[in-house]
């Protein structure tokens, strides 16, 4: 047989070769920290199981995250919904696609052991990320708008300075604080 005709893994198609599979794992690692990531939001800000999106159905957000995420967007919650599906699936096919070639796959759960948010909708579960203690490097924003290289030695400072803020609710009392969100 000539050259490969698959994306990875060796001629025949049978087994990733050691190289492929480490790339592979890499990608599964990402993708599980992502879905981490985003499943924190919808539990707090998507839709919730079997809400239409908001957007046809013209109800009013179930707390003040969802209608603080409206205020940005009107499809906010399945925003937030869909890139959870998304980051799951992508997860959950790389894993699957590992096993099918019987190479080594990627599990965090005994890495879940980070607090997550107490708050009506969280399911309760250790985590592998923390949104409720985020700094935010924002030197990115003077940076894209500068002449200067940091090849050269030049350096940037916070657009803005956000240090150990939440990015969700951390208990029910943060959907009554309207200084919260």
């Amino acid at each position: 047989m000539g050259g490969s005709t698959f994306a990875f893994g060796d001629e025949d198609g049978e087994r990733l070769t050691p190289g492929d599979a480490a790339i592979l794992r890499f990608a599964l690692a990402v993708e599980l920290i992502e879905a981490d990531l985003w499943t924190q939001y919808a539990e707090l800000g998507g839709l919730t199981p079997g809400q239409l999106p908001l957007e046809t159905l013209q109800t009013p957000p179930l707390n003040s995250y969802q209608a603080a995420f409206l205020n940005l967007d009107g499809d906010g919650p399945q925003y937030i919904s869909s890139n959870t599906l998304d980051e799951v699936s992508h997860a959950a096919f790389l894993n699957a696609y590992l096993e099918s070639k019987g190479a080594e796959s990627v599990n965090f759960d005994e890495f879940r052991n980070l607090p997550g948010s107490t708050a009506t909708g969280s399911r309760g579960i250790g985590r592998l990320t923390d949104l409720m203690h985020l700094n935010v490097d924002t030197s990115w924003y003077v940076h894209y708008r500068s002449a200067t290289n940091p090849d050269f030695g030049a350096t940037f400072p916070q657009a803005i300075t956000i240090t150990d803020r939440t990015s969700i609710p951390i208990t029910d009392a943060d959907f009554y604080d309207p200084n919260h969100i």
